[in-house]
């Protein structure tokens, strides 16, 4: 009986970060484990390895270009974040590198081979990540609920989501929980400045993923007001809770959800997110035909569907 291939998955950020690189490659590392020896790290030193899935073509692009000298004719797959598709590919010569040394490239969402150089779409394909379903939370009654999650740092674009709160009726009652740590001091000293005079503004900080996909479920929107995304975990996780989103009419997020989606809007747009708010609020309508196209969606983002995908990377070819 042969022995179990061997991947290393190399990711930019492990468990101490806990972001969506470091969710990714745990989750597909747990789908790989009946199939093959999986080990994760921040970068490829020189250990055996059959097949190599780098998270991430600009800040593992050292590791990616050591296997492929290594080994010419092994799989080297490449999955590429949002930064990459939308920034670093175009003017960062490391990215391109890997965008070419790769024998194989891996989009999460649907609009992300688009993004790519025309010569490299053959080789790419969409992998849809996950989220164990929850059943919705108990919701507040005497309040509205939204939730903004993630990591202080401009791509997240956090403060057009307090803008909107600030928008608002003082009178309305809404409340803003954001989940995440203050990575970008000057961003988070400007966010917290902005909501100071505002106390439906709840800064929680960082919680596990445990704990935040609990507050999510109890909240009725999640907002999600990015520059760019690759593809974003937070918004399956509210999705598979039955959360609706109100995002920014991106690629990253049009590639989840289509982009006729009703709870688009246009990046920074802080006037028009702060509408579609008050909408969501006092129209059911509008709020049930968030819901429903969320549900439409929740197939593509089961754990068995993604797993599926992760395995059949073990029949690729070099």
């Amino acid at each position: 009986m042969s022995a179990p291939p061997s991947v290393a998955i190399i990711s930019p950020a492990l468990a101490s970060a806990n972001n969506g690189n470091w969710h990714t490659a745990r989750r597909w590392a747990h789908c790989l484990a009946s199939l093959a020896q999986v080990r994760i790290e921040q970068e490829w030193r020189g250990a055996s390895a059959n097949f190599l899935i780098a998270l991430h073509a600009r800040r593992s692009a050292a590791s990616i270009a050591a296997f492929a000298e290594r080994h010419p004719e092994r799989p080297l797959i490449v999955v590429l974040t949002g930064t990459d598709l939308y920034r670093d590919i175009a003017v960062d010569k490391s990215a391109q590198r890997s965008l070419a040394l790769a024998s194989h490239l891996v989009v999460l969402q649907a609009e992300g081979i688009q993004a790519l150089p025309p010569e490299y779409a053959a080789k790419a394909r969409i992998i849809y990540q996950s989220a164990r379903p929850l059943v919705p939370g108990r919701r507040s009654r005497r309040h509205f609920d939204l939730a903004l999650v993630g990591h202080l740092r401009p791509e997240k674009d956090p403060l057009t989501a307090v803008r909107a709160l600030r928008r608002l009726p003082a009178e309305l009652p809404l409340r803003l929980f954001h989940i995440g740590n203050d990575l970008d001091p000057a961003l988070a000293a400007e966010v917290h400045a902005l909501a100071a005079a505002d106390p439906r503004y709840r800064a929680l900080g960082a919680l596990s993923q445990a704990a935040t996909r609990q507050r999510i479920k109890r909240c009725h929107l999640l907002l999600l007001p990015s520059l760019m995304e690759g593809g974003a975990n937070v918004l399956i996780e509210a999705v598979t809770s039955g959360v609706p989103v109100l995002g920014s009419d991106i690629a990253g997020n049009r590639g989840m959800l289509g982009a006729d989606y009703p709870g688009w809007f246009p990046v920074g747009d802080a006037a028009r997110l702060a509408e579609l708010i008050s909408t969501a609020m006092h129209d059911p309508d509008y709020y049930a035909s968030l819901s429903r196209r969320c549900a439409e969606q929740v197939s593509l983002f089961s754990p068995t569907h993604e797993c599926a995908s992760v395995r059949s990377l073990l029949d690729l070819k070099r």
